[in-house]
């Protein structure tokens, strides 16, 4: 993520689409990480423990912090952490995922324990998760539960009918301009906000098809994408076979071929991250003029959108092009390609063999991981994906206090402000755009903790020993609450991931940002920690969210979140002009030889990075109204401020999934983001850091946008 509505830049790794993440492991800035810690050992290796904030033991001060700050913040601690084997990577966020998953499996004991009315939401919890763990009765179960979706799918006999499938398939399983997730393995996906060009609020229409992350993984010359793309073929053929489908290899091929054709039809992900470019509205017409091939009256009717007359076509060309698919490839081999991803995209809810085929190749393969994580973290998980808010509204209510959400409400306050005086400061922008950008400060809607309503899951008749069916209803439920907002006025405040998340998010079409309660805790918030730990952690996080409002996509939203131009010429080139120097900063970094950063793709995080930080660290330097704060350990307020950003990028990753997430996400590895102090003058004076350092930039090369 990413899209102009950016998530706290997590390594796409660590998530399940579109948003429950993975990486639970052992805590973040302690020297004893090679086997997970209780909480109270952690805090006991925060050197001052709560005083001070930042963790003492995971430095090396023996590195000079201008030749590597990030290893002079983290060195012990990168040395001495091993990856667990069910982790394709772990950093300083698994910290505060190992402390709300402690919470959430507290508070789903108690669920479990306890016997609430089968039609609450606790009694869905409690229905859904024993369900779900429950391993013995889904192996049992057999192929019994996805049998009448395989029969659908072998009854086809024509393109009316496959449009009638495709179109029962729809569904709200991705969402680029609230995440980072543009993948769904359903040939479209479909969420519903506010249209670019236009005050309606409607379905967004976009790519998919694909069981691989991304086009690149089929169709990049690279060794590594080839030899990816065999075990893949392979994996298909192994998952049909253990499903007992026949001549698994025949149809396996069919499949792949049908999948490179869709990845051809794809648009790129800079095409894809283009938000001005995609200002796309068709009518139900246009689909039939535009996009031949499908029959969209019968696609249309079977997705429950046989009223709605206009359609945000976000990936237009690839509609049209997906849809001649439809119509030109045989039917047998759409047949085939439904049959594997209703397999693929629910084997945890099917035989175990299918789960351990399913882990082999997207754990193991593309991670890097190689152990299964246990059934009751998968579980929460799961939970999360069908029952989210639900479970979000109990946690929120047993482990985030108002006081902290008053607090952090504050630096949030503080922090907008300091990013509106920085604003003043641009000697170099025209009065009338200084207007616009102090405006969408003003205006900008901030959710701390939880959202103002939670969802409702009443229609959700969750069965007991009925997993499969489970998810398809939840998925269902999900696709549901998404229309239901169709034709209805924006609603500024509305949440779009679930409070138990360690993540944050910007919604440009609302002007709005989410901070979850499960980030707001340590390695990021602590209430009785020294503030330059908090603005140095959480505060950068809070000045990254809003700074994604004025990134090179989010500056394209007015602050009613309208795609609109609201630049001078001039202006415009100058933010352009900072920004490519950016891009170049991060072109040379490299963490395998001849494999680079890609500065474009990550351009937008990485400008989020260098405005927040700036942003968040004036806000500090503000909160002490003038006095200079306490020598803590022999570290000053700067320093510590500047220790707890880079060790809040602590990361340790597997090289397949490092080498994954630099050819197609829009996030630096957590390494050089931490980086990002290089372009602060404050760093500098804070280390002495002098020409002939590794890192120093002089004066006139340090990036300032914003």
């Amino acid at each position: 993520m990413h899209s102009p509505i950016r998530f706290r830049s997590l390594p796409s790794a660590w998530s399940k689409a579109p948003l429950a993440m993975a990486a639970l492991a052992c805590a973040a800035l302690s020297l004893a990480l090679a086997a997970c810690k209780a909480s109270d050992d952690l805090d006991d290796a925060r050197g001052s423990g709560t005083e001070i904030g930042i963790a003492l033991n995971a430095m090396d001060k023996t590195i000079k912090p201008g030749d590597d700050f990030y290893a002079y913040a983290n060195g012990a601690w990168m040395r001495a952490t091993a990856i667990p084997a069910d982790k394709a990577m772990v950093g300083s966020h698994s910290f505060a995922d190992e402390t709300t998953r402690g919470q959430l499996d507290r508070l789903i004991d108690d669920i479990v324990k306890g016997n609430p009315a089968p039609d609450s939401d606790p009694g869905r919890i409690r229905t859904f998760y024993t369900t779900y763990i429950d391993t013995r009765s889904i192996d049992q179960a057999g192929l019994a539960p996805i049998k009448p979706d395989l029969d659908r799918f072998a009854a086809i006999a024509d393109v009316k009918g496959l449009s009638r499938v495709l179109g029962q398939h729809l569904r709200a399983d991705v969402d680029p301009i609230n995440n980072t997730d543009w993948h769904t393995e359903n040939l479209f996906g479909v969420f519903v906000t506010r249209a670019l060009g236009s005050d309606a609020v409607m379905p967004y229409f976009l790519q998919g098809g694909l069981g691989l992350p991304e086009r690149e993984y089929y169709l990049s010359p690279e060794p590594q994408m080839a030899a990816i793309r065999a075990q893949y073929r392979a994996y298909i053929a192994r998952l049909l076979s253990d499903a007992g489908i026949g001549d698994s290899e025949v149809r396996a091929k069919r499949v792949y071929d049908l999948e490179l054709r869709i990845a051809s039809a794809h648009a790129t992900r800079a095409q894809s991250e283009d938000y001005p470019n995609s200002e796309t509205e068709w009518s139900r017409a246009d689909f039939v003029a535009k996009a031949p091939g499908i029959d969209w009256e019968e696609f249309f009717a079977a997705a429950g959108l046989s009223g709605q007359q206009r359609f945000a076509a976000y990936h237009a060309g690839a509609i049209a092009k997906l849809s001649a698919l439809v119509a030109k490839e045989p039917i047998a081999a759409w047949q085939d390609w439904l049959v594997f991803h209703q397999l693929n995209a629910h084997a945890d809810v099917l035989p175990s063999r299918l789960d351990a085929d399913h882990f082999a190749f997207y754990g193991t393969v593309l991670s890097g991981v190689t152990a299964q994580k246990s059934r009751e973290e998968r579980g929460i998980e799961a939970l999360g994906d069908a029952l989210g808010d639900a479970l979000g509204k109990l946690y929120v209510e047993q482990y985030f206090p108002a006081s902290a959400k008053r607090e952090i409400e504050g630096m949030v306050t503080a922090i907008k402000a300091s990013f509106v005086k920085r604003i003043d400061a641009l000697g170099w922008m025209a009065p009338e755009t200084r207007s616009e950008a102090r405006e969408k400060v003003r205006t900008m809607e901030v959710g701390v903790g939880y959202p103002d309503t939670w969802k409702d899951y009443s229609s959700f008749n969750v069965v007991p020993g009925a997993a499969y069916a489970n998810k398809i209803a939840g998925e269902l439920v999900q696709y549901r609450q998404q229309l239901a907002k169709i034709g209805k006025p924006l609603d500024r405040r509305e949440w779009w991931m679930n409070v138990q998340l360690v993540n944050a998010v910007n919604l440009p079409v609302q002007n709005a940002l989410n901070f979850p309660a499960a980030t707001l805790q340590r390695p990021f918030f602590d209430p009785k920690a020294d503030p330059a730990f908090n603005y140095g952690a959480l505060g950068a996080t809070i000045g990254h969210e809003i700074s994604h409002s004025f990134d090179n996509n989010g500056a394209a939203f007015d602050a009613a979140g309208k795609l609109r131009n609201w630049w001078t010429p001039a202006d415009l080139a100058r933010f352009t002009k900072e920004g490519k120097a950016l891009a170049a900063q991060f072109d040379s970094y490299a963490p395998f030889p001849g494999v680079h950063v890609n500065g474009t793709l990550t351009f937008g995080e990485n400008i989020a990075d260098v405005a927040g930080l700036a942003a968040a660290y004036d806000a500090y330097r503000a909160s002490l109204k003038g006095k200079e704060p306490p020598v803590i350990d022999g570290f000053t307020g700067d320093q510590r401020f500047f220790i707890a950003f880079t060790q809040s990028w602590a990361t340790k990753q597997r090289e397949e999934s490092l080498r994954g997430r630099i050819a197609t996400d829009s996030h630096a590895p957590g390494q050089y983001r931490a980086l990002t102090v290089r372009n602060l003058d404050a760093w500098y004076k804070a280390f002495d850091v002098q020409p002939g350092d590794n890192l120093y930039l002089p004066a006139d090369k340090r990036v300032r946008i914003w």
